[in-house]
């Protein structure tokens, strides 16, 4: 076995994804908005608007949103799944987990295995990589895994314009019944400290010259190219790509930097309009991507998570795909739904105002 070949990680038993969904708040705040606020609607704009929570959402309400998209299309009774998982950084409660509310929601309880997990923007590829693992072991038929975020920026801050809401989930099973099979995945992870919340700490800090070069461009590069090597494959063996999306220049960058056309991201990257969706960031755009791809088509799909690593996977699409699609919103659906609200509405719906 090669060095390539070892760093594979490919299950025992064919897995693929069964059933996929998406969810993104109705509300948008429009990044010249923010501009309008903290520099007087100077400076460039790295994204054209964000998906804000309601007043009446969060990580536990989204995540039962996308996961009955996915049940929908999967089209199995949720007592079948074994396990159900969700990732994200901005969990509704510190101690109490958010998998139990959305097994409970599908109907999957009580004789599941329930988590939630944490690794930043990864936080979702993370529990995708557990969920494969745990079908393709043969311990579980189905596994639900969710990524899902509420925005987290201090105001006036950078991520304020970019840091969006929402999230996806996918149900993984049999390949045999799938949608899309997991022809394999990898993971590339180093202590890379760009990103990160203490405890108790409100909002989130950035390590300004981590961010890019060492933290996300290595990563995701890294694990892209490692993934294509163990496979044999190239750039030209995929209909389509996937990267993490902190903004929209950063996935353009990284596709070039791999080798991949500008026409093979350009559905990926439709979820940029809506803002970083953290642990939802990549996955959502393979949420997309699944949208609109046919029988044969072949997925690149990397993420990238603060602190750092990412998760690359290689997918393709079976003809299943075609006859369940509609049993459930498009992604498109879900960003071209939308109400325009200004700063002070956002600031009221997601507590920015304190009052001591």
């Amino acid at each position: 076995m090669g060095v390539s070949d070892a760093k594979l990680l490919k299950p025992t038993n064919p897995v693929g994804i069964v059933g996929y969904g998406s969810y993104v708040p109705r509300y948008r705040l429009p990044a010249k908005e923010v501009a309008r606020i903290w520099t007087d609607g100077q400076g460039g704009l790295p994204i054209q608007e964000k998906a804000v929570a309601g007043i009446d959402e969060d990580v536990a309400t989204m995540s039962i949103e996308a996961a009955r998209n996915a049940m929908a299309r999967a089209g199995i009774d949720p007592s079948r799944v074994r396990a159900v998982w969700v990732g994200s950084e901005s969990h509704p409660y510190a101690v109490k987990p958010t998998s139990t509310i959305v097994a409970e929601a599908i109907g999957a309880v009580p004789n599941v295995q329930a988590a939630d997990w944490q690794f930043a923007c990864k936080a979702g590829t993370e529990a995708m990589v557990a969920a494969l693992g745990f079908v393709g072991s043969g311990m579980a038929q189905y596994a639900l895994a969710v990524g899902m975020d509420i925005a987290q920026g201090r105001p006036g801050d950078a991520l304020e314009y970019t840091a969006g809401a929402g999230g996806a989930a996918f149900l993984l099973g049999p390949a045999a019944e799938s949608l899309a099979v997991i022809n394999g995945t990898y993971s590339y992870v180093t202590d890379t400290p760009d990103f990160w919340r203490r405890a108790y700490q409100k909002y989130p800090e950035h390590g300004q010259r981590f961010t890019g070069e060492p933290a996300y461009f290595a990563h995701i590069t890294e694990a892209g190219q490692a993934l294509m090597e163990a496979l044999g494959t190239s750039p030209a063996d995929y209909k389509y790509a996937v990267f993490h999306q902190p903004n929209t220049k950063f996935p353009q960058r990284a596709a070039s930097m791999l080798g991949f056309k500008p026409e093979q991201i350009n559905t990926g990257l439709l979820v940029s309009k809506i803002g970083n969706t953290y642990a939802g960031a990549a996955i959502i755009g393979l949420t997309a991507v699944l949208d609109e791809a046919g029988p044969g088509d072949r997925v690149l799909m990397v993420s990238f998570g603060s602190g750092a690593g990412s998760d690359a996977f290689d997918i393709k699409v079976t003809e299943a795909l075609g006859a369940r699609r509609d049993r459930a919103p498009k992604t498109s659906d879900y960003i071209a739904r939308r109400t325009e609200i200004d700063y002070a509405t956002y600031t009221r719906m997601r507590g920015k105002l304190v009052m001591k």
